[in-house]
């Protein structure tokens, strides 16, 4: 299972450290410490925080969004694999993306729930990278 510092979860969240830091002292985010001692948070915590979070908003952060080059940074918080086809959809800030591959490609990528992944987007195209 991958994990997230909080400075990481903060940057796929769109928010500052400081503010990560709260949610999870406040309890909104479960985190624990690794084998260095940091704080970390699991990535399917964090996929289904992300969600929680685009859904409910966070009005009482002030925060600003960019897609420098079309590219979203997020986490990865569904995965449906079908005989063929696949869907992958990533939390990207405040931007929930959802692409349609095949399932080899998500197979080959090691596609996660929980993973951080780039979605590129050209045209009505979104391609996904695995980070």
């Amino acid at each position: 299972m991958q994990q997230y510092t909080i400075g990481q979860a903060a940057r796929l969240l769109g928010v500052s450290p400081d503010t990560a830091r709260r949610w999870a002292d406040a309890g909104r985010v479960a985190t624990h410490r690794d084998e260095s001692g940091r704080r970390v948070i699991d990535g399917r915590d964090l996929a289904a925080f992300s969600v929680e979070l685009a859904q409910t908003g966070h009005a009482d952060e002030e925060t600003s969004y960019t897609s420098a080059r079309n590219a979203f940074p997020g986490i990865v918080t569904a995965i449906k694999l079908g005989d063929v086809a696949a869907q992958v959809e990533i939390q990207a800030g405040p931007h929930r993306l959802v692409s349609l591959l095949t399932r080899e490609a998500v197979e080959e990528l090691g596609l996660e729930v929980g993973m951080q992944a780039t979605a590129r987007v050209k045209s009505t195209n979104v391609h996904i990278d695995r980070v």
